[in-house]
């Protein structure tokens, strides 16, 4: 079925399955043409054109429209079609007749925010256009950031203006949908499940989150049938499962032995959307910006004082990003309060139990990471004795202060408040 051909006779309706604005074509034209080229620019645009005066559906329509539109030949308005598919523009539907119908649902691109945090837009786009324009781009979107510490929200709730009794509400409606991106499977699991002894493996062994976590490092790794077969063997477990991170971890390792790099996928800083306001140089402030502008990995390195962190480290991080997805700047928060809090050790076991904590806290942001851990450490100071409180001196972070601007520090604050900042400001 999805080998039909095409022909210039086939007919097609295009359907809505958005609202689409203007800002959507900005971002067509300024994120998504590296990717889909721009024959499949001008296709989206064509289709999205051939909508009808509400916007929501198209009348009947043939192919050999589109031909004269694009000035192209049929073979290669297939190609783009088949970009807009990939890249989660557009679902197809044919109905095969001696004349095919197809059915085209149109939908509207991410955000710009969406974008550049998706874990393959974000690599593919870097990797077609190079750092440089890469940043620009990037650089484009950034939203401005205001200080709102003098300000007080007066915003009215709908419940404060409007009896929502009296609401009509009909579901029926356009809506805004964002089809997903998936990478079909470049892997041939037949192959891998012969090459591999029957012993070894069990039924489970490759089951869908299995496939798709599979089906994602090929994809962003590049990884063909043979080399994800080696890699499958080096981290198959006595129960004849996947040791999924380690696979993780393997793929990044082949990966950074071929191309000499390190994968952007997990060593990025804090999204701009999530960074705290700008204007604010405080000392708090400054160390909020620390945490946000830094990567976990180049973080953890400064706090080894320059020595590249141990393998064991980089799966940890590598857990704490991809597995429980906390966010670059929340990781860093949580470095730097275990070390302190641990005598400088960064123990698998104590990590992750606070790890899990913050995840169903579901933080976001360096603020909100640093305040839920002032919070958790003085509840837990309440359930210390009073004896023991006065004779065990409990280490904290330096932004465990909140009158840090007032207070003077004494001398092992004040080098430890330097160090944190003096490499990153």
């Amino acid at each position: 079925m999805n080998n039909v051909t095409l022909l210039p006779a086939d007919r097609y309706i295009v359907v809505n399955k958005s609202i689409l604005s203007d800002k959507d074509r900005l971002v067509i034209m300024s994120l998504y043409e590296p990717l889909i080229g721009s024959l499949g620019v001008s296709l989206y645009f064509t289709l999205w054109n051939d909508l009808n005066i509400n916007n929501i559906m198209s009348k009947d329509l043939i192919h050999h429209h589109l031909m004269v539109s694009l000035k192209s030949d049929i073979s290669k308005i297939k190609i783009a079609r088949e970009s807009l598919e990939a890249f989660g523009l557009l679902k197809c539907y044919v109905k095969e007749g001696s004349v095919n119908d197809y059915l085209y649902e149109l939908y509207s691109p991410l955000t710009p925010s969406e974008f550049f945090n998706h874990p393959i837009l974000n690599i593919v786009l870097y990797n077609n256009v190079g750092e440089k324009e890469y940043n620009e781009l990037k650089n484009l979107y950034k939203m401005p950031k205001i200080d709102l510490k003098e300000y007080t929200e007066i915003t009215k709730k709908i419940d404060e203006v409007y009896d929502t009794s009296k609401f009509n509400l009909n579901t029926d409606l356009v809506d805004v949908h964002k089809n997903s991106i998936v990478s079909s499977s470049r892997i041939n699991y037949d192959e891998i499940i012969s090459s591999i002894p029957k012993g070894l493996i069990s039924e489970k062994t490759f089951n869908k989150k299995t496939r798709e976590l599979i089906d994602n490092l090929a994809f962003i790794y590049n990884i063909d049938t043979l080399k994800m077969i080696e890699l499958i063997r080096g981290c198959l477990n006595e129960y004849g499962a996947i040791d999924k991170n380690g696979l993780r971890i393997l793929a990044r390792k082949d990966y950074q032995f071929k191309t000499g790099s390190l994968p952007t996928l997990v060593y990025r800083t804090q999204p701009d959307y999530l960074k705290n306001p700008l204007g604010d140089n405080s000392k708090r402030g400054r160390i909020i910006a620390v945490f946000e502008n830094t990567s976990p990995y180049d973080f953890l390195r400064h706090k080894y004082h320059n020595v590249k962190p141990t393998g064991r480290d980089l799966k940890l991080l590598e857990h704490l990003i991809i597995d429980l997805e906390l966010p670059p700047a929340v990781v860093n928060v949580l470095i730097d309060y275990v070390l302190r809090k641990n005598n400088n050790k960064l123990t698998s076991a104590y990590v992750e139990t606070i790890a899990s904590q913050w995840k169903r806290a579901n933080l976001k942001t360096a603020k909100e990471a640093m305040e839920f851990a002032e919070k958790e450490h003085q509840r837990s100071l309440k359930k210390i004795p009073q004896s023991v409180k006065n004779t065990e001196v409990v280490k904290t972070p330096i932004w465990f202060n909140q009158k840090i601007e007032d207070e003077s520090l004494n001398a092992e604050e004040e080098a430890e408040l330097k160090d944190l900042l003096k490499e990153f400001n």
